[in-house]
């Protein structure tokens, strides 16, 4: 048994010893970018552009022009873009290592409405999957807790951090809700059919929801000699400091959703998924419900789906008017975020604008998540949140990064899969010799 105990530790200590480099220092000196294509992430682009930022914020962004660049570091960029750092929403990154390491996973809290259970401090910093993102140009993400009807609290971080502390961008920015399903599939394994089919607890389920809102409600209205943690949580959702993020799917679940959040006199929600939003895009439109679309890349979810729906839901929202961001929620999705800039670019082929495409996961998503003030476009007084790439970011052909800055910092582009690649490119070079 001890023995064990012993093989356990050291395992532990190989995988995640070496789980990260040092954050990069503070920006020391003006950065000048120049000759690049500029894509700013609010539909413009600057075809030989100059970049300049100091102290973490641009105070440049405008066409190629003669100035004084002397003490500056100057970073030649002709025939190379310029991006805004990708943001990934509605992310368990951090939260969760190895999924066959049970104490690696920390992504749910026990009970089914905990809305004071807050991500943030269960973030791991110097987790490898979130080193791994920055090579392809995501740069923050937005993490969130799962399970349960009400999940927690979540908070936006950037990627390149000591700790939760240091990596926060925005704490506690809003809740997240799993919204009842209106149809279920039958439990197959014991003997069911395993076709869709009415759920019949679905009311039930939201009396439960309602009844949650209702207390909670009321709690506000009381002297609150006694602090009740899950009431105190969501009162944020009233005055709109916090969003109510609802994960569901269906027409009706979308609707009724919808018209809950109305009930309740919640301002701001967000759908989360929404693989049968664009059914109702004009309601989203006219209360001016932004949607984050999850993975791109995946499968219809009903049988009479057109084959390619995933791939073009994103354009038939925004054709309709409705503001969108991508996720890469699903299977695998902590790993497959790094893919985040491919999702957008598979949008382009199924009927986006290219700049339009690259709103999803830059100025769209910062929008949604309330930093748009200092994320999410390249504009001066923003943050210098950025990064240079040989071609195109959306091409998983020529997304090649040589520079990546969060806040003025020059972050590394460096990670485990580039380790590994190092590794065994050497090796076969060797064996050719």
């Amino acid at each position: 048994m001890k023995n064990n105990i012993y093989i356990l530790i050291i395992t532990l200590c190989t995988t995640f010893g070496f789980a990260q480099q040092t954050p990069a220092s503070k920006q020391s000196q003006p950065i000048a970018i120049t000759g690049a294509t500029a894509h700013l992430g609010n539909g413009e682009v600057i075809a030989n552009s100059l970049i300049i930022f100091k102290d973490g914020k641009l105070t440049t962004v405008s066409s190629g022009s003669q100035m004084d660049l002397s003490g500056m570091e100057v970073i030649n960029a002709s025939g190379k873009h310029v991006y805004p750092g990708f943001i990934v929403p509605s992310s368990t990154l951090g939260l969760a290592e190895i999924d066959a390491v049970k104490a690696t996973v920390d992504d749910s809290e026990i009970g089914e409405l905990t809305p004071h259970v807050r991500s943030i401090i269960a973030y791991n910093a110097e987790s490898k999957l979130v080193e791994s993102m920055r090579p392809n140009g995501v740069l923050m993400g937005q993490i969130v807790p799962k399970g349960g009807r009400i999940s927690g609290t979540s908070s936006v971080v950037q990627f390149d951090a000591w700790n939760w502390e240091d990596a926060t961008v925005k704490v506690n920015d809003g809740i997240h809700l799993n919204w009842p399903s209106s149809f279920t599939r039958g439990r197959w394994w014991l003997g069911e059919d395993a076709g869709l089919k009415i759920n019949d607890k679905y009311s039930e389920q939201i009396a439960e929801v309602t009844s949650f809102f209702d207390e909670t409600k009321a709690y506000a209205l009381g002297n609150k000699e006694t602090v009740h943690l899950p009431y105190e949580a969501t009162q944020g959702l009233f005055d709109g400091s916090k969003k109510l993020y609802i994960n569901v799917n269906d027409e009706k679940g979308i609707t009724d959703a919808i018209h809950f959040a109305k009930n309740n006199n919640i301002p701001q929600i967000v759908i989360v998924g929404g693989s049968e939003a664009y059914k109702v895009a004009d309601l989203l439109k006219q209360n001016n419900i932004p949607v984050i679309v999850q993975r791109v890349h995946s499968l219809p979810s009903q049988a009479d789906d057109d084959y390619d729906l995933p791939y073009k839901l994103a354009t038939l929202l925004v054709k309709k008017g409705v503001m969108v961001a991508l996720n890469a929620n699903g299977d695998m999705e902590r790993m497959s975020s790094r893919n985040l800039p491919f999702y957008a670019g598979t949008t382009v082929a199924h009927g986006l604008e290219k700049e339009e495409a690259l709103k999803l996961i830059t100025s769209n998503t910062a929008k949604i998540l309330g930093i748009d003030k200092d994320y999410g476009t390249l504009e001066v007084g923003k943050s210098a949140t950025l990064f240079i790439s040989e071609g195109d970011a959306l091409d998983m052909r020529t997304n090649q990064l040589t520079h990546a800055f969060i806040d003025g910092r020059l972050v590394s582009l460096e990670s485990h899969h580039t380790k590994l690649w190092k590794r065994y490119d050497g090796k076969y070079k060797e064996a050719k010799k």
